[in-house]
C-alpha cells in the first residue's frame, strides 16, 4: 500500500479539494488553472511509476480510476457553478458515470470487483483533464480566449465522445462478466480481466 506510485495518486487526489477551493473561494483561477493542469498531465505518472519500480498494486489500481473520476465531477461541477460549461455538458458527463456506477453495482451483486480501465477511457479522460483547464484559461484570461475557447471546446467535445464510447464498451464487458460468470461456481476473478 505504502508505495511511491500510490503517495503520488494521493497528492493527486489531494488537487481536487485544492482546485475546488482556488476556483470557488478566493477566485485565484491562475493557480485553480495550475492545479488542473498539473492533476491532468500527471494522470499517467503513476501508471509509469508503478510499472517501472515494480510497485503495480490492486489499491493503485483502485485510486487512479478513482481521481480521475473525482477530477472530472469536481471540475465540471465548478465550471458549470462559474458558467464556463452549460448544464447540458455537466448532465452528459455525470449520467455516464452514473452508468459505470450502476455497472459496478451489478459486478458487485455477482461477486465480482472493478473491471480494468479500458484505453478508451483513459484517452477520453485526459482530453478532458486537458479540456477543463483550456476552458477555464479561455473564460478568465482575454488574451487567450481567442485560442484557448476553441480549442479548449473541441477538445472538451472530443472527451465526452470518448467517454460514452468508452462507457458502451464497459456495460459491453460488464454484462459478459456476468454472462460468463452465470454458468461458474467461482465468482469471475478481477485479476483474469
Amino acid at each position: 500500500m505504502l508505495t511511491v506510485p500510490n503517495l503520488f495518486t494521493v497528492l493527486r487526489l489531494a488537487g481536487v479539494p485544492l482546485f475546488v477551493y482556488l476556483a470557488l473561494g478566493p477566485r485565484a483561477d491562475g493557480w485553480a488553472v495550475a492545479v488542473l493542469a498539473i492533476g491532468g498531465t500527471s494522470d499517467w505518472f503513476d501508471g509509469f511509476l508503478a510499472r517501472r519500480l515494480g510497485q503495480v498494486s490492486r489499491l493503485g489500481e483502485l485510486l487512479d480510476p478513482l481521481a480521475d473520476r473525482l477530477y472530472i465531477a469536481a471540475t465540471v461541477i465548478v465550471l458549470t457553478v462559474r458558467d464556463v460549461l452549460p448544464l447540458w455538458f455537466t448532465l452528459a458527463l455525470l449520467v455516464r458515470e452514473a452508468v459505470l456506477a450502476v455497472g459496478l453495482l451489478v459486478l458487485r451483486r455477482y461477486g465480482y470487483g472493478p473491471l480494468p480501465v479500458h484505453y478508451v477511457g483513459k484517452t477520453a479522460t485526459f482530453v478532458l483533464l486537458a479540456a477543463m483547464p483550456t476552458l477555464l484559461l479561455a473564460a478568465t484570461v482575454p488574451a487567450a480566449h481567442g485560442w484557448a475557447h476553441p480549442a479548449g471546446w473541441a477538445l472538451a467535445w472530443w472527451g465526452l465522445v470518448l467517454y460514452w464510447v468508452a462507457a458502451v464498451f464497459y456495460v459491453g464487458q460488464v454484462l459478459g462478466v456476468v454472462r460468463a460468470g452465470a454458468g461458474r461456481t467461482q465468482p469471475y476473478s478481477e485479476s483474469s480481466g
